[in-house]
């Protein structure tokens, strides 16, 4: 199977000197999540935090949800830095997957291209207990 490579499906990346493969626009955006930063009843803005105090602050956020009732977050990081590098998509991804595995959260998803990096997340609040029994 020869792998063939046309000029419309590559894309220079900003900060990278070479092309790189993509989805077209439609399938990208059914991957990306369709609800923001205008959906999401609060905001948390980690784009000017360091790793340890975003980690903080989320795990802050995660724990107060537990107490109170569910409500939807929208949490936006910080893009690449010029000429690529780290950002706290990764680690704060792997946080929110970890809480969605504890029942934490309900709804994972990331933000829409035009809301930058992020993630939409609702929270699952308080657990409300049947008054049966």
């Amino acid at each position: 199977m020869a792998l063939r490579c046309e000029a419309h499906h590559l894309r220079l990346q900003p900060g990278l000197s070479r092309p790189v493969p993509h989805f077209e626009d439609f399938y990208a955006n059914k991957l990306r999540g369709s609800l923001g930063v205008t959906d999401a009843e609060s905001v948390l803005d980690l784009r000017e935090t360091n790793r340890p105090t975003a980690e903080a602050s989320l795990a802050d956020m995660l724990e107060r949800s537990r107490f109170g009732k569910g409500k939807t977050v929208a949490i936006r990081l910080a893009p690449p830095p010029e000429g690529g590098g780290e950002t706290l998509f990764q680690p704060i991804g792997r946080l929110l997957l970890d809480a969605k595995r504890k029942g934490l959260v309900d709804r994972l998803q990331t933000l829409p291209a035009g809301d930058g990096l992020g993630f939409y997340v609702a929270l699952s609040g308080k657990a409300v207990r049947s008054s049966d029994g």
